[in-house]
């Protein structure tokens, strides 16, 4: 017996059972008694709640992880401890992991599934890096599916403090080395890119049904992670989309600089690709190069770099006997006949509206054709309504487009528009853009022939049936459970998710609900009991008597009950009747009729009804006692006992015999037991009299 089982937490959690073990807590369902509701508890294992710096980075963080609220993360409603154990009050998932979700499906799962889990599981991520939490731990044990298709992340903050508690790889750890990041692996500082490594491996082994490294020991695995590339998934499953492959070998980059750089990232690519399937992915940044040292510039190299005017410019010295001849000339050169030189004041004047004309003219062209600009209304254009059309009448005729750019998104699926024709744009017809805004991006209709899976949950199950079979072809299995919210015969969950492709003749699964779940009760022996003790026993038992008939009996005296029509050990809901026979006791004999003697008085003659009486003898015959052995396989053993008597008791192969059968005389009622094997399938009365 767990020691935990029953126990009472803070006054306030009962412990109920055991739904998990990990490698570092217990999972237990539990309720909690002041808001009246079922949660979850993780209690940490005593060996890591012994470790008090543990405790303290344990409560630190999960009061930080409980500050997250997501859709996608499982909600961590209490952190505490109690009598010495840590623990925390999460919300309680009834659904699947990712993992068992996987197995049941049967891997790979359609690629469109794994699109709509991976979006979800990334939402999850990006909430919490932007609250500083990395997961650390990310796989699809820690992925809670649940009946509408929704998924929730488990476990944040938790992997993080189990690292730093655990030196060595325990066996519970073990199966977490096929999801860890190379950076995990080898030791090294991590961030938010870790769990988007870890998502991607997620999204692998959704899509191709397999790890992408697989090894005989932990270490082999890791090591693989470190140096190795998995096998591209379109190469194991041809289905997969080109986009979608190269998002998957994005996020698992073994470079930390070549993968997506945070979970926003990669979901803007994961929605690009849901409106565009053909779309290209952005290859990540290669790294940086270093920057250029500081180098010091000589004063003449500078010095070179500025223009000078053509006027002011040296000749060039391009040999020393010119330069020599240069001086020579200036050295002879008559300073007497050169005419006297004007006062510089007119120069300077002249120099100094030169300037000034230039600085006007300047203005006014900067005026004209900038400034102007840049305060004049920009022009605006309408966007055409290009919706309906299809590029062929485009190309012809161009007047419909005018003067805007055309560019095709994709095809897309659309029972509006026929296909090959225009079913969404962007900007919107009749909007207005500016100049450089002049582009439409257009989307085209791939026709009805593709169909989708309807949300068919809360539906009437005649009407989801109705259209999943008659309208779409598909092949609908159904489940039945009860509900306490979903009325009787309507859908509670289909699998597969809606959104997903399907083609007629693919299986999909519809659960039907019954209604609350009914009570039952497990029938107890009533045969030779009194049948007034019975009939209180059946109302203990939560069920109805039924029709009581009586019989005589030589077995059984008189007022006990000789026959039920429920078998002991049988479970049946409550409120089911019971019908009873009674035994009246041994048959009375016959009477011998006398002979009226003269002067007697005649009998008297009563107005009262007579009713019919079972006094009379029963008369001897023949009946026949068949086995049905359809359920069995091999060697059987049969044996049939009529009252108190063994007639049939034999060894039958059942695959070559479906049925024994039997005759046997008698009178009277007589009670039928089958066994098969020593076990009793069948027991029930048997009127001779008939």
């Amino acid at each position: 017996m767990d020691q935990y089982i029953g126990k009472m937490l803070d006054n306030r959690y009962e412990i109920l059972e055991c739904i998990g073990t990990g490698g570092m807590a217990v999972v237990y369902k539990a309720r909690d008694h002041r808001l009246n509701r079922l949660v979850a508890i993780k209690i940490l294992k005593p060996e890591l709640a012994n470790d008090a710096d543990f405790r303290r980075r344990f409560h630190d963080e999960s009061q930080a992880v409980a500050m997250l609220s997501h859709a996608n993360i499982v909600s961590v409603y209490d952190v505490s401890n109690s009598d010495g154990m840590n623990y925390i009050v999460m919300e309680l998932i009834d659904g699947l992991t990712l993992k068992q979700y996987m197995q049941r499906r049967g891997t790979p799962l359609n690629w469109r599934e794994a699109q709509h889990f991976i979006t979800q599981i990334m939402r999850a991520l990006s909430h919490a890096h932007g609250r500083g939490i990395i997961h650390r731990d990310i796989k699809p044990h820690n992925i809670m599916v649940l009946r509408d298709g929704s998924v929730k992340v488990t476990d944040f903050g938790i992997a993080q403090l189990a690292s730093a508690a655990q030196n060595t790889m325990t066996q519970e750890a073990i199966g977490s080395v096929h999801y860890i990041s190379p950076e995990q692996a080898k030791g090294s500082h991590v961030d938010c890119r870790t769990d988007i490594y870890s998502a991607g491996v997620v999204l692998y082994e959704m899509l191709t049904g397999r790890l992408p490294f697989e090894g005989d020991t932990p270490v082999a695995v890791a090591i693989q992670h470190i140096k190795s590339i998995p096998v591209p998934p379109c190469d194991l499953n041809p289905e997969v989309p080109r986009a979608l492959e190269a998002i998957t070998m994005k996020a698992m980059a073994p470079e930390l600089n070549q993968r997506y750089g945070s979970a926003e990232e990669m979901l803007d690519d994961l929605k690009e690709f849901r409106k565009n399937p053909d779309f290209q992915v952005a290859a990540a940044p290669e790294a940086e190069a270093a920057d250029e040292p500081t180098m010091v510039v000589p004063a003449k190299v500078i010095t070179a770099s500025v223009r000078v005017p053509v006027e002011r410019r040296e000749p060039e010295r391009s040999s020393q006997p010119e330069r020599k001849e240069r001086r020579r000339e200036e050295d002879e050169y008559d300073y007497d006949d050169e005419p006297p030189r004007q006062g510089g004041a007119l120069p300077a004047v002249a120099a100094v509206l030169v300037i000034l004309v230039f600085i006007v003219g300047m203005g006014y062209f900067l005026i004209n054709f900038f400034i102007k600009d840049l305060f004049a209304e920009a022009p605006e254009y309408d966007v055409p309504n290009l919706l309906g059309y299809t590029l062929e009448q485009l190309e012809q005729n161009k007047s419909i487009l005018g003067d805007f750019t055309l560019e095709v998104k994709g095809t897309i699926y659309s029972t509006e528009f026929p296909e090959n024709q225009i079913c969404e744009q962007s900007p919107e017809a009749n909007t207005r853009v500016r100049e450089g805004d002049k582009v439409i991006t257009v989307s085209v209709s791939g026709g009805e022939d593709n169909m989708f899976m309807p949300p068919v949950n809360g539906w009437d199950a005649r009407q989801a049936l109705q259209k999943l079979q008659n309208e779409m072809g598909l092949q609908v299995k159904t489940e039945y459970a009860p509900s306490e919210t979903i009325t009787e015969g309507y859908v509670i969950s289909y699998t597969p998710i809606d959104g997903i492709k399907v083609e007629r003749g693919d299986e999909v699964t519809i659960v039907i609900s019954t209604g609350p779940e009914q009570k039952q009760a497990t029938v107890i022996p009533f045969v030779n009991v009194p049948i007034e003790d019975v009939k209180a026993q059946i109302k203990q038992l939560g069920l109805e008597v039924g029709k009581v008939d009586a019989y005589y009996s030589d077995e059984y005296a008189e007022g006990r009950v000789i026959w039920q029509s429920v078998n002991p050990g049988d479970k049946v809901d409550k409120g089911t009747a019971i019908d009873l026979w009674v035994s009246k006791g041994p048959e009375e004999p016959e009477p011998t009729p006398s002979e009226e003697l003269p002067g007697s008085d005649p009998p008297v003659e009563s107005d009262a009804p007579v009713e019919p009486t079972q006094d009379a003898a029963v008369p001897t015959s023949t009946q026949t006692i068949t086995v049905d052995l359809n359920a069995y396989s091999g060697s059987v053993r049969v044996t049939i006992i009529v009252g108190e008597q063994t007639i049939y008791d034999n060894n039958v192969d059942a695959n070559l015999n479906s049925t024994v059968s039997r005759q046997v005389s008698g009178s009277g009622l007589q009670n039928v037991s089958i066994y098969i094997n020593e076990t009793l399938v069948n027991s029930y009365p048997l009127d001779f009299g008939q």
